[in-house]
């Protein structure tokens, strides 16, 4: 799979052409694997989830065995009791719905979106096990877990004699280490494949955004999270930001690039997930390949950005 791999959360593009167009771009780019999930929407709304899996469906055709895909279950898609988490009515009723939205008779690698404590790991896992072997879905992993669910959830498939999870899904990125406290060593120890998400922390580091300032209007954190923008500039996060944007410039490089190509740095990370919305994002992000962040620069950011108790 590609080093870069293109999410369709979608926060800030409503336009399904110009979505379509960007992921076959992104396709022309090099991008080999396009992360989606069952409730992705270019809107908000829950009334509209699915359209991001529809647009994938579409860019699909003619192209399916070059692309690698990603879906996911768990997440609210109604009122119902039986509306979301983890349990085998709901898997096996989301992964059928997917499957026609998308336009595919399989899923590369189907994730569960969240840990559902309501629902025995046992029947998830049996149920992940099920469309493998139906031929539904190729391989399985999961998003969100802490490293003692995932260690839990691969004994009980070892025990089940199932198909155990191949890789995890989690925020990783320079605003947020956590993933280095126990997940790392579970996935060197089990061989798993690791996606980081939101490696830019939702634009933060993307260079848009300037500590000391108002964010842009119409932006991301000017729109939606005011308050919660002000706290974090004013926190350890705006001496990271900072640093960021003062070692692009030294490097000729943007912020984002730089970003990226920290969490790239990793050989932990498998996939760096962009959440790019628009073609300009995404080629801006692409930019993070192909070079690499030298030791200096390497401790430098790493030393900014270690929280406390991390102990190194």
């Amino acid at each position: 799979m590609s080093r870069l791999a293109l999410g369709l959360g979608l926060r800030g593009q409503a336009d399904e052409a110009a979505a379509q167009r960007m992921i076959e771009r992104a396709l022309d780019l090099g991008i080999n694997l396009i992360d989606c999930a069952n409730i992705y929407s270019p809107t908000d709304d829950h009334i509209h989830f699915g359209r991001s899996e529809r647009i994938l469906g579409r860019v699909l055709q003619g192209r399916r065995d070059q692309v690698v895909i990603t879906s996911k279950v768990a997440g609210r898609v109604g009122q119902g009791p039986n509306d979301y988490g983890l349990s085998r009515l709901h898997i096996l009723r989301e992964v059928e719905r997917s499957l026609t939205r998308l336009q595919t008779d399989y899923i590369d690698i189907y994730l569960v979106h969240v840990f559902d404590p309501s629902t025995p790991l046992e029947e998830t896992v049996r149920a992940l096990d099920d469309l493998v072997r139906a031929g539904k879905v190729r391989y399985v992993g999961c998003c969100n877990f802490q490293a003692w669910q995932v260690c839990r959830a691969l004994w009980i498939a070892d025990r089940l004699l199932a198909t155990p999870f191949m890789c995890v899904q989690n925020q990783y990125n320079l605003l947020d280490r956590s993933l280095e406290k126990e997940m790392f060593g579970l996935i060197r120890d089990q061989g798993l494949g690791a996606m980081a998400y939101s490696p830019l922390a939702i634009g933060l580091l993307s260079g848009l955004y300037q500590p000391g300032q108002d964010p842009p209007a119409g932006s991301y954190w000017a729109t939606r999270g005011r308050e919660q923008f002000d706290r974090i500039m004013q926190g350890p996060a705006g001496a990271v930001i900072r640093t960021v944007q003062e070692v692009a410039r030294e490097l000729g490089r943007t912020p984002a690039q730089v970003a990226l190509a920290w969490v790239l740095s990793h050989p932990e990370i498998t996939v760096a997930i962009t959440g790019s919305d628009t073609e300009a994002q995404l080629l801006e992000n692409v930019g993070a390949l192909g070079w690499h962040l030298d030791a200096d620069v390497r401790r430098r950011l790493d030393e900014v950005s270690t929280p406390p108790g991390m102990g190194f």
